[in-house]
């Protein structure tokens, strides 16, 4: 399998496989690029070599799934403006382009009543990815730049992927529907036409969300454990009590698990990140040596940390 490299000309790169235009416009590098390499292109548009590189090699090829990217190599500014860039394209382009070829191909069609449903099909189809988008751009990239500002925040990567599902499945219904069972007269070419554009944008949103659970993903987990690591060395750097004694932090922590608080809850109340209270859990059992929430109500009632009032045995 070839994988792109920062030495490759962009625009034969380009030429070899047209589709990798739409990740340059996503990148907002211009066209012109003349004889100039992949690196150099990047590097005179303010663009992350290695992550246009990451998604140029995963998006090609008609999604790479054998190719994995280093999550270390990815820069997240670069990566979270690529995909903001996406969510413009469909919205304020591709998704109204198609509609006015549906409109076009099927509004003064005999079957009028099918004609209407199908539109509504697609206008509904067309909200839905707008409210999964608006939770990316309004929670989802303001969590990541948090995360690069080193600003406490509630939310983790994880609650993310658990809502998390490929935008194109529902247009995918949509076209076969027009295939299966829409019936228009023979020679309908912008029917045609407007069923080609769904096909290219069935794919472009599938590749979307696989840029996302792929690339973007990994690295927003990897830079929280080590966000999480930070902090958590930073608190432990300024206590003075002895190196097995436990921080306020910890203590804190503690004092959630021993009242029976969740990992989400705990975290949640502190106003840290899930990975946060991950990173503190496993230094407080390293320390105390002590693994079960049992354990800790002992340690925390004998230590005065909780009245023992306070805790169901």
């Amino acid at each position: 399998m070839h994988y792109y490299l920062s030495t490759d000309k962009m625009a034969e790169l380009i030429s070899q496989e047209y589709s990798l235009l739409q990740v340059m416009s996503r990148f907002n590098i211009p066209l012109g690029v003349r004889e100039k390499s992949v690196d150099e292109v990047c590097r005179e548009n303010n663009v992350d070599t290695d992550t246009f590189l990451a998604v140029l090699n995963f998006v090609g090829n008609g999604c790479n799934h054998q190719y994995i990217a280093d999550p270390e190599s990815i820069s997240l500014p670069s990566l979270v403006n690529y995909l903001r860039r996406a969510h413009t394209y469909f919205l304020d382009f591709s998704f109204p382009a198609i509609r006015r070829k549906l409109i076009g191909a099927v509004g003064n069609a005999p079957a009028s009543e099918s004609a209407l449903l199908i539109l509504q099909y697609f206008d509904t189809y067309v909200q839905e990815v707008r409210e999964h988008f608006d939770y990316e751009d309004t929670v989802v990239f303001p969590y990541i730049d948090s995360l690069l500002s080193r600003t406490p925040a509630t939310f983790d990567i994880e609650s993310f992927c658990i809502h998390h599902e490929s935008a194109a499945r529902k247009l995918t219904e949509l076209k076969n529907i027009i295939i299966r069972y829409y019936e228009a007269p023979a020679g309908n070419y912008a029917l045609h036409d407007a069923l080609f554009d769904i096909f290219c944008c069935e794919d472009e949103l599938k590749a979307h969300g696989l840029v996302e659970e792929h690339l973007l993903v990994p690295s927003v987990m990897l830079f929280e454990r080590q966000a999480a690591s930070q902090e958590a060395r930073d608190e432990a750097a300024g206590d003075e009590t002895p190196s097995s004694a436990l921080s306020p932090r910890e203590k804190d922590i503690v004092i959630g698990v021993v009242k029976g608080l969740t990992n989400k809850e705990i975290a949640d109340k502190l106003f840290i990140s899930l990975n946060t209270v991950l990173t503190h859990r496993r230094n407080i059992a390293r320390k105390l040596e002590i693994h079960s929430p049992a354990g800790l109500t002992i340690y925390a009632i004998i230590n005065g940390l909780v009245d023992l009032k306070d805790v169901t045995l």
